[in-house]
């Protein structure tokens, strides 16, 4: 297993905050090696920490593990450009939220910020573990309903990719040069006190 370049070499936070958080990031180079059942439950059980409304805990993950019968289908999903990488993934997660309240069957209007809540402690997780966990927005959410038979009271969120560090070299040539940690846009572009006064 190869290792990920270290973001705390490349990344400086400008306030004091937890080393995990400039840990995480998205790399895409992985070696087609499997994740470790253990390690997923890991991943699966960060996420099910996540604060949620009403404890509704709205989120659901689908997953295909690597040469499962089911990876074809998720990874038919992917859009060309992203298929391009997740070729060496160990498993490919579809993010599900419920849209409604399992309570009374009102919308719940944060259901898909509870799931991103439930994703980020997943990839906060990974991290951790120095595992390549990539969140995408590039794929077919109505295939994905389709194929995977999910109700219509679900959001498709986003997919993501799992897997263990591989070479950046093995990466299509265009994807290699970004294959490090970004930065981040500093906290007075987009923190105010009072009311909006962003540049839009």
């Amino acid at each position: 297993m190869a290792e990920l370049p270290d973001p705390l070499e490349l990344r400086t936070a400008d306030h004091p905050i937890e080393a995990l958080l400039l840990k995480r990031w998205s790399p895409r180079a992985m070696d087609g090696g499997v994740v470790t059942d253990e390690h997923l439950a890991s991943l699966f059980e960060a996420a099910r920490w996540a604060p949620s409304t009403y404890n509704e805990q709205e989120w659901r993950f689908l997953y295909a593990r690597r040469d499962s019968e089911h990876w074809k289908t998720f990874f038919g999903l992917l859009m060309e450009a992203n298929q391009a990488w997740c070729d060496n993934a160990s498993d490919l997660i579809v993010l599900l939220s419920k849209k409604t309240f399992a309570k009374n069957g009102k919308p719940n209007p944060v259901h898909t910020l509870d799931a991103g809540a439930a994703m980020q402690n997943l990839l906060l997780q990974a991290a951790s573990m120095n595992l390549v966990a990539h969140a995408m927005a590039g794929f077919d959410r109505g295939k994905a309903r389709a194929q995977l038979s999910i109700p219509d009271d679900y959001e498709v969120e986003a997919m993501i990719a799992i897997g263990r560090p591989g070479d950046p070299d093995d990466l299509p040539t265009e994807l290699q040069e970004r294959e490090e940690p970004s930065g981040r846009n500093p906290i007075g572009d987009f923190v105010l006190a009072g009311p909006f006064a962003f540049d839009t």
